[in-house]
């Protein structure tokens, strides 16, 4: 299962992070659907019924753009169904913050989006998984293993280095390099309320068995889709069938880890402690190390130009402050947070 993730890049960083080539090998940024970059906000410990940033085909808002074009868009976590009678979202009885690869096809609130080619990407820096030990539980952050190197984005398009950053619209002008963010699969549907109103999009993240790697933590894991080909096919519902793009959905052992503290168990806590490695040997609640204080001075210090803030409260529960990170801080920070940090 995945009820828990983390996601700390601002709405510009989150554009520059999931850059990709359309099918004619061109590599784009994708832009915000409009009013979306001020729904998302950024957080180190997300849950259900927040806003999220996904990506998804512009042809689910612009009948007339290229299937293969894509966009950003903040959805609420947790599915709610177009088909969904009642007048507040809460009032479902059933849980659609994930959905069983299995049973995709055998459930409707799943299988009409499935044939619809309602699929997404849900887009996080890690989800968090709590493993059982004795009485208690084990919080872990799982993650795509991150590469060393400059958090700068490059500077001309890889393919043609004379391809200004500002040629053509929505053209990217290199590859991130920064954190690298995980891809999750998921579907997406639209809910208007019976009365009228504003359309809710939302989403449900799809799960596979573990990989070998995160059998010892749990049973379940977020569907990966793993470089820029998988997610394009996901995401490309015209050349590739719902059939076909189901095959995408595999267990991966691809994902690394570390142990988290218990922090992240109480969803108002939103800060970089929830990602903080943790040594398992020690009984007592892990200090702020100095690495991990290092980075507070550094967030606090950072640019608030660099980024848009985001005045939307996370979700009812979360009443924590929007945590603003550098481009990178997330990436140098795990890097030397904790040299002994397990990982896998």
């Amino acid at each position: 299962m995945c009820g828990r993730t983390a996601c700390t890049l601002a709405p510009d960083e989150v554009r520059r992070a999931c850059t990709y080539r359309n099918r004619s090998g061109k590599r784009r940024r994708p832009r915000w659907r409009d009013g979306d970059a001020d729904k998302y906000r950024p957080s180190y410990n997300k849950n259900p019924q927040s806003m999220s940033p996904v990506l998804l085909s512009k042809k689910h808002f612009d009948k007339d753009a290229p299937v293969d074009e894509f966009v950003l868009a903040s959805m609420r976590w947790g599915l709610v169904p177009s088909w969904f009678k009642e007048d507040d979202p809460s009032k479902m009885r059933y849980s659609t913050s994930n959905c069983r690869s299995e049973n995709i096809l055998e459930k409707k609130s799943y299988k009409d989006p499935m044939k619809k080619g309602q699929r997404c990407v849900i887009l996080a820096d890690g989800f968090y998984e709590w493993m059982r030990v004795e009485k208690t539980k084990q919080p872990f952050f799982i993650y795509f293993p991150q590469t060393h190197g400059s958090s700068q984005e490059n500077t001309g398009d890889q393919d043609d280095p004379k391809t200004s950053a500002r040629s053509k619209e929505g053209e990217a002008p290199g590859k991130w390099s920064g954190w690298r963010l995980l891809t999750m699969a998921g579907l997406f549907d639209c809910w208007t309320p019976p009365g009228g109103g504003e359309p809710l999009y939302s989403y449900s993240v799809i799960t596979v068995n573990a990989s070998p790697n995160l059998q010892n933590i749990h049973d379940r894991m977020p569907a990966i889709l793993d470089g820029e080909d998988e997610v394009r096919r996901w995401l490309d519902f015209g050349e590739v069938k719902s059939l076909d793009a189901l095959k995408l959905l595999q267990s991966k052992n691809i994902l690394t880890f570390h142990p988290v503290s218990s922090l992240v168990n109480n969803t108002r806590n939103n800060s970089p402690e929830c990602l903080q490695p943790v040594d398992l040997g020690s009984k007592k609640e892990p200090k702020p190390t100095a690495s991990s204080k290092r980075m507070m001075s550094w967030l606090a210090s950072s640019s608030p130009s660099k980024r848009k803030e985001s005045s939307t409260p996370e979700s009812k529960e979360s009443k924590a402050e929007t945590p603003s990170k550098s481009k990178g801080a997330l990436q140098q920070w795990l890097h030397g947070a904790n040299k002994k940090q397990r990982t896998k």
